[in-house]
């Protein structure tokens, strides 16, 4: 309804937005399949120009060698505009030996982020704890994230139903022998 008023009153979508975003949760929740959809919307939306989805992470955005890692990021950041770059275990970045690099990746990024507001959208993925560590890395890194979802872990019923589904998408039907053991190993 949003996007709809603003291109009613001729208002410019892509700079009214923010589109980046904190995932948190456990692998397997479905966090990188929803910044696919997410971003898919944002593009049916008019928010994104292209609307595709770039994969990244730690080891994308960071030089092994001082003065280069702000390039990397700008170039990365750069093959997402008009879509979403997808950074999964952002918190990477700041953990180990090469934090001070990494650092300076998220520097870069937040720079980004401001001078490329409405252009393209970030989102950062991974364990929860570990990216509300993430975000109190640099003071000026948990403003830019208008959103955070946290991802829950499916229920063992919600796991049987995903299973049955992908098994009807193919044609099949487990057994009785073959669904207790699967219904034992979920």
């Amino acid at each position: 309804k949003l996007s709809r008023y603003y291109r009613e009153n001729n208002r410019d979508i892509l700079k009214a937005f923010s589109m980046h975003s904190v995932f948190m949760g456990n692998p397997g929740t479905g966090k990188t399949t929803v910044a696919r959809i997410i971003s898919k919307i944002y593009k049916a939306l008019g928010m994104l120009e292209r609307g595709h989805i770039i994969d990244a992470d730690g080891g994308d955005l960071v030089a092994g060698y001082v003065g280069q890692t702000s390039l990397k990021t700008k170039e990365i950041v750069a093959k997402a505009m008009g879509g979403i770059l997808f950074i999964d275990e952002a918190y990477a970045l700041t953990e180990g030996s090469n934090s001070g690099f990494g650092r300076k990746a998220v520097a870069s990024l937040i720079k980004e982020m401001e001078d490329h507001r409405g252009e393209f959208g970030i989102i950062v993925a991974g364990y929860t704890k570990n990216m509300q560590d993430f975000l109190e890395t640099n003071p000026g890194l948990k403003s830019r994230f208008d959103q955070n979802f946290l991802f829950q872990d499916f229920s063992e019923e919600e796991l049987w139903d995903i299973a049955v589904n992908m098994y009807e998408e193919k044609g099949l039907q487990p057994s009785k022998e073959a669904e207790s053991h699967l219904k034992i190993h979920i």
